[in-house]
């Protein structure tokens, strides 16, 4: 049986969690003090506070011992996009968030386990697909540089592009939505909901491979100026504040100057991560661009933008249907290009199977 290490908490608070993965793992609880001398396991799960700087340090340095393909799985406040970035720093490969559950728990746990060797029995679970995994791996990465202020890595992006695009061809945007949802916290999933939205609207448009690319990149970076917004703006549970709005709404221009400053990546790109806010009636932000000013891929964006902030899962509320979702759109009338919008209706009935099935 695996042995699944837990450090930061008394095993009191975990017996219920604990009888969820018993058939699984075989659980020890340490303190943290108590295991910085002994080399990491295979699984290990941290519930510590991240704000607490006196040991992470030396936490850092025993997560870099772990042995290779070793899971070490961080418990984090609120799908806070801050603390996910620290547990990231410290050397975490995934995360979990308060409050969660034991089948939450078991499914994180279960997906590190290795596959079986040809001949014997297949995985617990399904592995994330492969532009999935690059996908994750890029954001973490460019999110962790900006957050840090550190200059962006612009080719893994690219990388990520890429095989984000030939994913969505391979298995189409269900597929990928349900892998968004079922396999990422809040703290990413706007941005591959959001990429994989645009990937799929690029093939029905039949843009080419060059296109489909830049929509796949700009997806994963459009929001990168949300990494300077303050955490208690960004996760606020409540309606914001003139102030806080107005404070949120740098974030397109956040964006530009983290890519710009030096330049990393291309005008176009540029153009598409600053104006992704826009509405061909002037009234979008931060310029207040109108018709002739806002690029076709820009536009594309925007759309891409709208649907999957609507479609997204968040603890507050349900996610919009994907017919709801383009309703939306099509109340919006001139504040987007409309002949886009019904072109974008392919993308209404992403869920449709959803509902098929359940019948």
């Amino acid at each position: 049986m695996r042995k699944l290490t837990i450090i930061g908490t008394a095993p009191d608070d975990f017996k219920s969690i604990v009888k969820g993965v018993a058939d699984v793992f075989a659980c020890d609880f340490k303190p943290i003090a108590a295991t910085l001398g002994v080399a990491p396991g295979e699984f290990t799960l941290i519930d510590i506070d991240l704000n607490e700087g006196a040991q992470l340090g030396q936490l850092k340095d025993w997560i870099a011992r772990k042995p290779s393909g070793a899971m070490v799985l961080f418990v984090t406040d609120k799908s806070s996009h801050l603390e996910v970035m620290q547990a990231c720093a410290l050397g975490g490969t995934d995360f979990i968030h308060r409050p969660f559950n034991k089948c939450e728990l078991l499914a994180k746990l279960v997906a590190g386990i290795p596959a079986a060797p040809v001949g014997g029995a297949p995985p617990l679970v399904p592995q994330a697909p492969d532009g999935f995994g690059a996908a994750i791996k890029g954001l973490e990465s460019v999110f962790d540089q900006a957050s840090l202020g550190r200059s962006i890595d612009a080719a893994m992006i690219q990388s990520a592009a890429g095989a984000v695009v030939d994913e969505i061809e391979r298995t189409g945007l269900a597929t990928w939505v349900d892998t968004v949802r079922a396999h990422h916290s809040q703290t990413y999933q706007h941005c591959l909901l959001v990429t994989g939205v645009a990937v799929a609207f690029a093939n029905r448009l039949g843009l080419s491979r060059a296109d489909r690319d830049r929509l796949s990149f700009a997806g994963m970076l459009h929001d990168i100026g949300k990494a300077r917004i303050p955490v208690d703006i960004l996760e606020k549970p409540s309606p914001l504040t003139a102030g806080e709005m107005l404070e949120m709404r740098n974030h397109p221009q956040y964006g530009f100057d983290m890519l710009n400053e030096p330049r990393v990546v291309s005008a176009e790109m540029l153009d598409m991560v600053v104006h992704h806010h826009e509405y061909l009636d002037g009234s979008g932000y931060p310029h207040g661009l109108r018709a002739p000013e806002i690029s076709d891929l820009v536009r594309i964006i925007t759309i891409s933008d709208i649907f999957g902030a609507l479609i997204e899962r968040r603890a507050y509320k349900p996610p919009f249907t994907g017919a709801a979702a383009y309703k939306v759109l099509c109340d919006m009338g001139c504040k987007l290009d409309q002949a886009l919008v019904r072109e974008f209706e392919f993308a209404s009935k992403f869920d449709q199977h959803h509902f098929k099935s359940a019948v």
